[in-house]
C-alpha cells in the first residue's frame, strides 16, 4: 500500500508519507536525529497494522476504525491513507464509514465529568455519537466508532458502561485494548504528521 503524495515514492516510513517527506530533504535530516522515536512510530504502526493474528480485531476492523478516527481529525492524508487501504480490503465498507465521519463531525473535546470530579462548569455538553446505519457496518464496527467517537472527542465520559457496550458487540478484553490502542495512535500518527508539515512549510 502506497499513499500518492509527491516526491515520497520509495519511501517506507508512514509518518514520513503523511508528511510528505522526501528522502534527503531538512525535514527528513530532523527526523533522523532521533532514530529511535522515528522506529518506534513505525513499529507500532506495523503492530497494529500488520499483526500476527486477526483473532481479536480484523484488518478490516483495524483499517475502517483508522478511516474514521482520522476522519473524525480532519487530517485529509492520513485519512486517504487509510481509507485506501480499506478500500482495497473491503471496498463495501467505504461509503459507510465516510458517511459516519460526516455524520460524527464535531469541535472537541468536551464531555461531562462524573459529579464530584470536576466543578459542574467543567462539563462541557456535546452530541453523543450514534452510528446511522448499523446494519451497513454490523454490531462490532458500530460499536467501535461509538466508542473511538467517546475516546476522540469526550475521553472524560470513558467509564465501565461504556466498555461493556463494547463486550455486548463482541469485543473482548484484548480486542477492547487494541481498539484503545489504534485511536492512541491514530492520535499521535495525525498530529506527528500536522507538526512536521508545518515545520516544511515554514521552511
Amino acid at each position: 500500500m502506497t499513499l500518492d503524495i509527491p516526491g515520497t515514492a520509495g519511501t517506507t516510513d508512514v509518518i514520513d508519507r503523511l508528511a510528505g517527506i522526501t528522502p534527503g530533504s531538512s525535514l527528513d535530516r530532523l527526523r533522523h536525529r532521533r532514530p529511535g522515536a522515528r522506529e518506534h512510530a513505525q513499529r507500532s504502526f506495523d503492530a497494529l497494522f500488520a499483526p500476527d493474528t486477526e483473532t481479536e480485531v480484523t484488518l478490516v476492523e483495524r483499517n475502517a476504525i483508522a478511516a474514521f478516527v482520522t476522519g473524525l481529525h480532519r487530517a485529509a492524508p492520513a485519512a486517504g491513507f487509510y481509507a485506501e487501504r480499506l478500500a482495497d480490503l473491503a471496498p463495501g465498507l467505504s461509503a459507510a464509514v465516510r458517511a459516519e465521519v460526516e455524520a460524527g463531525a464535531a469541535t472537541g473535546p468536551y464531555g461531562v465529568y462524573p459529579a464530584g470530579v470536576a466543578a459542574p462548569e467543567e462539563s462541557v455538553e456535546g452530541p453523543r455519537h450514534r452510528v446511522g446505519d448499523p446494519g451497513a457496518l454490523g454490531a462490532r464496527l458500530t460499536a467501535a466508532f461509538e466508542h473511538a467517537h467517546l475516546l476522540v472527542f469526550r475521553p472524560r465520559e470513558a467509564s465501565r458502561e461504556a466498555l461493556d457496550a463494547l463486550r455486548r458487540a463482541g469485543w473482548s478484553s484484548t480486542g477492547i485494548v487494541t481498539l484503545s490502542q489504534l485511536v492512541a495512535f491514530l492520535s499521535f500518527q495525525v498530529r506527528v504528521a500536522a507538526g512536521l508539515r508545518l515545520l516544511g512549510a515554514a521552511a
